[in-house]
């Protein structure tokens, strides 16, 4: 059974750094590319970044390049993201997502929220 845990949300300042660890558990992490998607308040969940299964491929939506760093630690089943430079349009709960045998996988979420 595919299970993705997404922890560390929270109230930040603009400006400030926060990272979002994800465990997964229930398949071959190390043989599936993960992604972060986030859905802000009143809007569609969209997509962040991605990460191919051996971290050798990596996608980031612009608006977080330069600022959001994806990564994934196979040896813990665990995928990051490394938010830095946050801004108040960066609020939104953050879900986590793999694909696998047809179909799309989510976390429950965490909430961030960027105050100015």
């Amino acid at each position: 059974q595919v299970q993705l845990l997404e922890s560390g949300g929270g109230l930040v300042q603009a400006g400030g750094p926060l990272r979002l660890p994800c465990a997964a558990s229930g398949f071959t992490f190390s043989s599936h590319a993960m992604g972060w998607f986030r859905q802000a308040p009143g809007k569609e969940r969209i997509f962040a970044a991605a990460i191919s299964g051996s971290g050798d491929l990596i996608y980031y939506v612009d608006s977080v390049k330069g600022r959001f760093i994806i990564a994934k630690d196979n040896a813990r089943n665990t995928l990051y993201l490394q938010m830095n430079g946050l801004e108040p349009e960066d609020t939104a709960v953050y879900y986590c997502n793999t694909y696998r045998l047809g179909q799309h996988y989510w976390g429950q979420g965490t909430r961030v929220t960027v105050s100015t």
